[in-house]
């Protein structure tokens, strides 16, 4: 099947307490986000859409010449929130035969060969393959102002890459947009199908904080 990936950047960095948005902060020599589109690329996926508020182009421009960074993408403005990005990124594939498409945060950049190809073959096989990791922690809810203890087993932390079938994702995202929708997973939940789970990654962080850019480059150094 031709594969996809839409990677989506649109942070803007208000928790890592930096002027730069925190897809563009060097991790190890190069921008966050130089390093997700690798990954792709190292797991054979080619067809690359980067999705950037358009008023970061041109610094994206900047970064791509100063790292003479040479990997072929698509850049595409996104949206006014998360899911109008990732419509605006699904948009741009119609009429060129993409069959299986994985939406991943910009700002995860240290997911495996092995995670991306465990997801888009999840998705060919069952319509979607959505990975998750286990909780450790206890974990309580909190109900107005009382609080109880729930089973962790029966709950999981939801990553990226998000891969379904293309014109399954692409259909569920011409819905009207909702509050409950968190990821992709949750808008496909809504067009009426079921998610299919598969295992992800404890080093597939998410980089929001100064601590969790520090943890990404000590797991960078553990590769070496």
């Amino acid at each position: 099947m031709k594969r996809a990936a839409v990677l989506v950047a649109g942070g803007k960095g208000l928790r890592m307490g930096s002027d730069i948005p925190k897809q563009f902060l060097l991790l190890q020599g190069k921008p966050v986000l130089m390093h997700t589109l690798l990954s792709f690329i190292n797991a054979g996926i080619e067809n690359l859409v980067l999705v950037l508020p358009e008023s970061h182009f041109e610094y994206w421009h900047e970064l791509v010449k100063d790292h003479d960074f040479q990997v072929k993408h698509a850049l595409v403005a996104g949206g006014d929130s998360r899911f109008f990005s990732v419509f605006n990124g699904l948009k741009y594939l119609e009429n060129s035969g993409i069959e299986t498409v994985a939406v991943q945060d910009g700002v995860r950049p240290l997911l495996s060969t092995q995670l991306i190809e465990r997801c888009f073959e999840g998705a060919e096989e069952n319509g979607n393959a959505v990975p998750v990791i286990r909780i450790k922690d206890s974990i309580r809810k909190v109900e107005l102002l009382s609080n109880r203890a729930v089973n962790r087993a029966s709950y999981f932390l939801v990553q990226t890459p998000q891969t379904f079938r293309y014109p399954i994702l692409l259909d569920a995202y011409k819905q009207a947009t909702d509050d409950n929708f968190t990821d992709d997973a949750s808008v496909v939940e809504s067009a009426g199908y079921s998610i299919n789970l598969v295992e992800g990654e404890e080093q597939n962080i998410k980089i929001t904080t100064p601590f969790d850019l520090k943890l990404a480059a000590l797991f960078l150094e553990d590769r070496k």
